[in-house]
């Protein structure tokens, strides 16, 4: 049995959002699933030095149907001294890796009430305008075909 896919991405909504979204399209499936509740340690950088936290992590597993084991994990973290970025981490299973993942994707962004690689001038400045995030949030739609 193959290991399944992991895809963690930044984006520019909330976690709450993202896990509502993830639902309903699932809903729209008929894929039934339960809920996650977790933690992770985040970094934080505070003038020289790393400091570890710990972030809430929220999330929704499938149990049933063509998507058996796909699930989304999200949060919320601050990596400087303002401004937060928000996680999603899609746990792809290698059943689902062929062209119903690119559908499935692009149904659930598409969906959302904002594009989820695209951050407002103000957010970025929050956050550090030229921030690796922003840029990695594009490509990571782009290498999955959605865009």
């Amino acid at each position: 049995m193959c290991p399944n896919r992991i895809l963690e991405i930044p984006v520019s909504i909330t976690p709450t959002d993202a896990i509502r979204y993830f639902r309903i399209a699932c809903d729209k499936r008929g894929w039934e699933g339960t809920r996650l509740e977790e933690s992770r340690v985040v970094h934080r950088w505070a003038i020289i030095m790393p400091i570890s936290n710990s972030a809430r992590v929220i999330g929704l597993s499938i149990n049933n149907g063509a998507a058996e084991g796909l699930s989304l994990r999200s949060w919320g973290y601050t990596p400087g001294s303002a401004g937060s970025i928000t996680m999603v981490s899609f746990e792809i299973p290698t059943s689902m890796d062929n062209e119903e993942w690119p559908s499935f994707l692009s149904e659930w962004y598409q969906s959302l009430p904002r594009c989820p690689w695209k951050w407002s001038f103000w957010e970025r400045s929050m956050i550090g305008y030229f921030s690796p995030e922003f840029k990695k949030s594009k490509k990571a739609f782009l290498s999955e075909g959605v865009i």
